[in-house]
């Protein structure tokens, strides 16, 4: 990696590589975790995709590898489910020990729909769970890792959060997953503020609609889709490689002076109001309030 650049300069040039680096992503088997990883191993780095699902691990792997022939032997699985303190401890140490881990995606997350009345407490804690506390344990268990190493890059040792519009705006039907991403911006804020002096930096990308297993209901009802549109000034959903570009510029050395910052990749869906899901509520039962 080149030295840091002087302050008035117009910093890292974006041909730098992080070759020589790792990176961990959890829930990296697929969707906007396999887009970040893909983008990650482009750059150079060794890249560790986490996630419960061992078969959905070796697909993910196998499909990185076919995307990027020559990081083939820079892609690691590790089971983790970040709802449990040791595993969470057990993957980052691992990464750890692969080579120089500066860069953390926090991705592992997952949602629910239904009328908040009829919101059952194992429903809120489970996704409380994946979403909040086990990013949370993800960041804590990373931290000494990336402390250690952020003195061997420009800009510092990174983590990016991947949040949700749902963290600004709410979104009728679910409370659980709203609530969570708040908290999760909260969090990345939070670490900014306290790991700045030690060299690592702590952002999050709020992205609105993309296609991934995850959102496939939201894409398949017409009246859903539609108004999610009609909230976008550009008219149309994202990629998950529109957000993995995002990622990839936040944990890498271009945005050496950028931390504590939540920043929307959603076609403009800020600028106007949250999803109406009041379409799909019959396959969850009938709120009290329409």
């Amino acid at each position: 990696m080149s030295a840091p650049t002087d302050s008035s300069s117009g910093g890292e040039s974006t041909a730098s590589t992080a070759t020589g680096e790792v990176a961990l992503v959890t829930g990296g088997g697929s969707g906007i975790g396999w887009a970040c990883a893909r983008t990650l191993l482009e750059t150079g780095a060794t890249v560790v995709i986490a996630g419960r699902d061992p078969d959905r691990l070796r697909a993910g792997a196998t499909a990185l590898a076919a995307a990027v022939p020559e990081a083939r032997d820079r892609i690691v699985t590790q089971v983790c489910d970040v709802t449990s303190e040791q595993s969470v401890i057990d993957t980052c140490d691992h990464t750890g020990s692969l080579g120089r881990f500066t860069m953390l995606v926090v991705n592992a997350g997952f949602g629910s729909a239904g009328p908040l009345e009829a919101t059952a407490l194992a429903e809120w804690d489970a996704v409380i769970a994946t979403n909040l506390t086990g990013a949370f344990l993800t960041v804590r268990s990373a931290i000494p890792h990336l402390a250690a190493t952020a003195g061997t890059r420009s800009g510092g040792s990174a983590i990016v959060a991947i949040s949700s519009i749902a963290s600004t705006h709410t979104h009728r039907y679910m409370t659980p997953y709203a609530v969570s991403k708040a908290g999760l911006d909260m969090l990345i804020r939070q670490t900014a503020d306290e790991m700045g002096p030690v060299g690592i930096r702590a952002n999050s990308v709020r992205p609105g609609l993309v296609p991934t297993d995850a959102t496939t209901l939201l894409m398949s009802v017409p009246h859903v889709h539609e108004d999610y549109l009609s909230q976008m000034p550009t008219g149309r959903v994202g990629s998950p490689e529109e957000v993995a570009s995002l990622v990839a510029f936040l944990a890498g050395p271009q945005s050496a002076w950028i931390t504590g910052a939540c920043i929307a990749v959603d076609g403009g869906h800020h600028l106007r109001r949250g999803p109406d899901l009041s379409s799909i509520m019959p396959s969850f039962g009938t709120p009290l309030i329409r």
